[in-house]
């Protein structure tokens, strides 16, 4: 029989992630999972097409996408998609599919739920997808949860 004792959830806020937290809510509830949500910063110098060109940006400007991340982490999951017994909540720095990769082997994590934004052609190409690469890549399961198609109801 499958038992799932940690879900994970990874967010970008995005309304993709919204719709996966629905799946990962209502698995969470069913299965009486810890339900984990994690938000991934990504590295200023990755973000950056030449890292010898690129200057620090001012002030705290990292310790404030941290604390506004994790004030918008605080606000998940939303009630109206369920309300998992438990919910464990972090923010990490670095690639997004690797620290995702890292935090699910890391907390022994069963599932993985994960929203994709459902991109195709150039797009695709240039921005890559972090759910096909934590599909290829992670140590469990993976769910992923499109923008648009079957929507997720509660039988």
């Amino acid at each position: 029989m499958l038992t799932l004792k940690r879900i994970l959830l990874p967010t970008d806020f995005s309304d993709c992630s919204a719709q996966a937290s629905a799946y990962a809510c209502s698995l969470a509830e069913k299965f009486g999972a810890e339900l984990h949500v994690i938000h991934v910063l990504q590295d200023m110098v990755a973000m950056l097409p030449e890292p010898g060109l690129a200057f620090p940006p001012p002030g705290d400007y990292l310790q404030e996408l941290e604390a506004s991340s994790t004030q918008a982490l605080a606000k998940l999951p939303d009630p109206a998609t369920g309300t998992p017994a438990s919910v464990v909540r972090a923010t990490l720095q670095g690639p997004p599919f690797l620290e995702i990769i890292r935090y699910a082997k890391d907390q022994d994590i069963d599932l993985i739920v994960i929203g994709t934004h459902g991109r195709s052609g150039l797009a695709h190409v240039l921005l890559g997808s972090v759910a096909e690469r934590i599909v290829r890549k992670a140590p469990c399961p993976v769910l992923t949860v499109r923008p648009t198609g079957h929507q997720f109801v509660m039988p």
